[in-house]
């Protein structure tokens, strides 16, 4: 089965460090939803944009690579039969009615990194 990857865009990641489960809970519930279908084959939450550390060349900053109004809040990996299914689960992630949106791509290669 394919592979995909959801890239998810809004204002600001909702995994703060002291962020409670109560505001995490529609996000929780949807990844335990994708896990219990079948769907979910990893899940990375980033912390808000103002921890953030850049590197372009040798300058080094503190705050997101780019100053925008949306940032990558997080990603997730899917596996779905075809492009449509991974759109329609995709279409079900909290973010998109809260104002944000997702980005669908299909994952070319790669996986988990074997430590020596």
């Amino acid at each position: 089965m394919a592979q995909y990857a959801v890239l998810i865009y809004a204002g600001d990641s909702a995994h703060a460090p002291d962020a409670s489960a109560e505001e995490l809970e529609t996000h929780t519930d949807h990844a335990d939803d994708l896990a219990e279908r079948g769907s979910m084959v990893a899940a990375y939450a980033l912390t808000p944009r103002d921890m953030a550390t850049s590197v372009r060349g040798d300058t080094i900053t503190d705050g997101p690579f780019l100053d925008s109004k949306e940032v990558v809040a997080g990603f997730y990996v899917i596996e779905a039969p075809d492009l449509d299914a991974a759109l329609a689960i995709a279409r079900t992630n909290p973010v998109v009615h809260q104002g944000g949106g997702v980005e669908v791509r299909p994952v070319h290669s790669g996986g988990p990194v074997e430590r020596r």
